[in-house]
C-alpha cells in the first residue's frame, strides 16, 4: 500500500452515508464533509460507538453518530461538563478552594471542593452569577494528554492535592487533561465544544460529604447544580423540584403525624406514631391476606442469634461492615440479624423433606438490624432498624422458572395495588466477588431470564450486580414524579443450602441439594411506606388513608348525634375521627382538607332529623346527602377485592 493510500480513511455516517476522506481530520471536519452541516443538538459524536469529544482526530475508518442531549450519553456529557463550569466559576470567585470530583448524577451534577468554610446562599448565587458569564464568554473546552508525571506535576504547581493524589493512584503512563481558558481538570471526557454550548444553568444547593465517602478522611464542600439545553426545560425541572420538596415524605410525616425519628432513640430508628402505625397495619394486612392464598406459611423468627449461625450463612465474611457489633451473652457471642434468611433455613432443616413436598415457601414480616453510617441515613428510604417483606422458597432446580414466574406475577399485582403501574426490571450478573462455580451461575441466571421472557416483561442486563451467592432481579417502581425506586427483589441462592446442609430425598431415593429464593415484593415496610407517602403526597386513597373520614357537627346540638354516626361507621369497620371543637365548621373543613382526610362528614340538624351525613370529599368535591349504611358502602369500594370481607384465618 502507498503512503498516499494509507492516508486516506473511510467515514460513514449514522444514515449510512459515506465518503473516503484524508486522515487527520477532526470528527467535525468529517461529519461536515459529508453531510454538509452538523445538527445543532449534537454535544458530541460516538465513533465506531464511543462517545468522543467533536475534535477528536480521524486516523482510521470510522462511524460517526451524533449525540444528543436526548440519549443518555448526551446528557451525562452535558452535566459532566457543567460540572467543569461550575468548577471553573467556584475557582475563579474562591481561589483558594481545593477541586476534587465533579460527576454528573441523574437530573444533574455536583462537583466536590475542598474549602475552609461552608458555602453560604450568598456564595452559591455568586457561583451561578460567575458560571452564567463564563457561558456568555463561550469558552473553548480542549483536551490534552501527558504523562502522568507530567500532570502530577502540573495539579503539584497549582496547589490542587487532591487531584494529585488521584493522579498518584491511575495506573495508566498517560492521562487525559480538559481546558476551558485557564481552568484545567483532570478528565477522560469527553466534553461539548465550549462553555457556550449548556444553555440553561442552575446551582441547587450545597452539603457536606467525605472525600472518597468516607468519614474518616476530610470533610468537603459539595455543591449540586442541574442544566438543561434550554430555558424552559430547566423551569420545569425547577418546579418539579419544588413539588418534590412539597412531597418530602420526612416533611409529611411531620405534618400529618405520622412517624418520627428521635435523638434520643436514635438515628434510623423509626418511631411509629398511631396515624402511621394504622396505615402500616393495613399494608400488612393485605401483605399476609394475599400471602396465605398464595401457599406461603408465615413463620416469625428471633431478633438476634449466635454469632456462628452468620458466620455458617457467609453474612460474617461478605457482610461484616453493615452488620453491629456482636454481643456476649452467658460467654457466647450473638449477633443482632441483619438478615432473615438463615432462620428459614433453620426451619427448613426441622423436617426430613422429601421431593413431594417442595416448593416450601415461608413468608415473614421480619425485623432486621443493619449498621448503615449517619451520612447516608434518610428519613424511612435509609434506616437502622427496618421490617423486611421477606419470603424464601425452597424448591427443586427444575422448579426456579415457575416459582421465579408466579412471584414475578405475584409481585406486579400487589405494586399495581398500591398504585404503582409502571416498573423496570433488571437482570443481575455474576459479580467479581462471588461463590460457586459457573455452571451454578449459568443455571440460575438462564432461569431468572427465561421467567422475565415467560412472564412477557421487559429488562436489563446489569452486569457484576448480582449477590455474592447467586443473581438476580432487580425491581424499580416509577412514582407519580417519574422517579424509580428499588422496592422488590428476587434471589437465586445456591450457596446457602450447600453452607447449611439442606437437603431432600428425591424420586430415586437419594439425597439432593434444594434450591432457595429470596424474595422480597415492597422491599422494606419503612421504605415502601416512604414511597407511598411520596407517590401521593400524603393523600393517601381511601383504602389505605389513616384516617377515612372526620365527622363535623356544625353545633353543639348534633354533637350526641355525630359521636353516634363515628361509631356506627367505627364498627362497619371505618377509620374515623370527631371534631367536636366549639369552632366554625369552616374551619373544621379546611383543617380537614390540610390533613388530607378522605372525606368529612357533615351533620347539621336536617342530617341528625334524617339520620343521614352530608359527604365531601378533600378536593371540595360535594357528595350530597347519603345514610350511614350508603357511606359505609362507598369506603368499601374503594378497598382491593382481596380485603373486602377477608380475614386472616382463611
Amino acid at each position: 500500500m502507498t503512503k498516499e493510500m494509507s492516508s486516506l480513511v473511510h467515514v460513514r455516517c449514522e444514515d449510512g452515508k459515506s465518503q473516503t476522506l484524508p486522515a487527520g481530520l477532526s470528527a467535525r471536519e468529517a461529519y461536515q464533509r459529508i453531510k454538509g452541516e452538523v445538527p445543532a443538538d449534537a454535544l458530541a459524536v460516538k465513533i465506531n460507538g464511543i462517545p468522543r469529544d467533536w475534535n477528536t482526530i480521524i486516523e482510521e475508518d470510522a462511524t460517526l453518530e451524533p449525540i444528543s442531549f436526548a440519549s443518555p450519553e448526551g446528557k451525562e456529557i452535558y452535566r459532566h461538563s457543567s460540572a467543569h463550569l461550575m468548577a471553573q466559576a467556584v475557582k475563579e470567585c474562591f481561589p483558594s478552594a481545593n477541586l476534587t470530583i465533579g460527576p454528573p448524577i441523574e437530573e444533574g451534577f455536583y462537583y466536590d471542593f475542598a474549602f475552609e468554610r461552608s458555602f453560604t446562599p450568598e456564595d452559591l448565587e455568586r457561583i451561578e452569577q460567575k458560571a452564567k458569564a463564563l457561558i456568555e464568554a463561550d469558552l473553548p473546552i480542549t483536551r490534552h494528554e501527558m504523562s502522568k508525571t507530567q500532570a502530577i506535576e502540573l495539579f503539584r504547581q497549582r496547589g490542587e492535592r487532591y487531584k494529585v493524589e488521584l493522579l498518584e493512584g491511575i495506573p495508566d503512563d498517560t492521562v487525559s487533561l480538559y481546558q476551558q481558558g485557564e481552568f484545567v481538570d483532570l478528565c477522560r471526557g469527553p466534553h461539548v465544544e465550549s462553555t457556550g454550548r449548556i444553555k440553561a444553568f442552575k446551582v441547587l444547593s450545597s452539603a457536606g460529604a467525605y472525600w472518597r465517602g468516607d468519614e474518616r478522611n476530610p470533610m468537603l464542600q459539595r455543591i449540586y447544580g442541574t442544566s438543561f439545553p434550554s430555558q424552559e426545560e430547566l423551569d420545569a425541572h425547577l418546579a418539579k423540584l419544588e413539588e418534590i420538596k412539597r412531597r418530602d415524605h420526612r416533611k409529611l410525616g411531620k405534618e400529618l403525624d405520622l412517624f418520627s425519628i428521635q435523638e434520643d432513640i436514635g438515628p434510623g430508628l423509626i418511631l411509629w406514631h398511631p396515624k402511621g402505625a394504622r396505615v402500616r397495619l393495613v399494608i400488612e394486612d393485605f401483605w399476609r391476606i394475599q400471602h396465605l392464598r398464595r401457599g406461603y406459611e408465615l413463620v416469625y423468627s428471633p431478633h438476634i442469634a449466635r454469632l456462628d449461625l452468620w458466620k455458617t450463612s457467609g453474612h460474617l465474611d461478605y457482610y461484616r461492615e453493615n452488620m453491629f457489633a456482636p454481643m456476649t451473652v452467658e460467654s457466647s457471642e450473638y449477633q443482632l440479624k441483619p438478615m432473615n434468611c438463615p432462620f428459614h433455613i433453620m426451619l427448613y432443616k426441622t423436617h426430613l423433606r422429601s421431593y413431594r413436598d417442595l416448593p416450601i415457601r415461608y413468608g415473614e414480616l421480619g425485623t432486621v438490624y443493619r449498621y448503615e453510617r449517619s451520612g447516608v441515613l434518610h428519613g424511612l428510604l435509609r434506616v437502622r432498624g427496618f421490617t423486611q417483606d421477606d419470603a424464601h422458597i425452597f424448591c427443586r432446580p427444575d422448579q426456579i422458572a415457575q416459582e421465579v414466574k408466579q412471584v414475578l406475577e405475584f409481585m406486579t399485582e400487589v405494586l399495581r395495588t398500591f398504585g404503582f403501574e409502571n416498573c423496570e426490571m433488571y437482570l443481575s450478573t455474576k459479580p467479581d466477588k462471588a461463590v460457586g462455580t459457573d455452571e451454578q451461575w449459568e443455571q440460575a441466571t438462564l432461569a431468572l431470564a427465561t421467567a422475565l421472557q415467560e412472564t412477557g416483561f421487559a429488562y436489563e442486563v446489569d452486569p457484576g450486580e448480582g449477590v455474592f451467592y447467586g443473581p438476580k432481579i432487580d425491581v424499580k417502581i416509577r412514582d407519580g414524579l417519574g422517579r424509580l425506586w428499588q422496592c422488590s427483589t428476587v434471589q437465586i441462592d445456591f450457596n446457602n443450602p450447600q453452607r447449611f446442609g439442606l437437603s431432600f430425598i428425591g424420586e430415586d431415593g437419594k439425597p439432593h441439594q434444594p434450591i432457595m429464593i429470596h424474595r422480597a415484593l415492597l422491599g422494606s415496610i419503612e421504605r415502601f411506606f416512604g414511597v407511598l407517602l411520596e407517590h401521593y403526597a400524603g393523600a393517601f386513597p381511601v383504602w389505605l388513608a389513616p384516617v377515612q373520614a372526620h365527622v363535623l357537627p356544625i353545633t353543639n346540638k348534633q354533637h350526641d348525634y355525630a359521636c353516634a354516626v363515628a361509631e356506627q361507621l367505627r364498627q362497619a369497620g371505618c377509620r374515623i375521627e370527631l371534631d367536636l371543637r366549639n369552632e366554625k365548621v369552616g374551619l373544621k373543613i379546611r383543617d380537614a382538607e390540610k390533613a388530607k382526610i378522605p372525606y368529612m362528614l357533615i351533620v347539621g340538624e336536617r342530617e341528625r332529623q334524617a339520620q343521614s351525613v352530608a359527604v365531601r370529599k378533600r378536593n371540595g368535591q360535594d357528595l350530597g346527602t347519603m345514610t350511614i349504611a350508603e357511606f359505609r358502602d362507598l369506603v368499601r369500594q374503594d378497598e382491593p377485592p382481596v380485603l373486602r370481607g377477608a380475614t386472616l384465618s382463611e
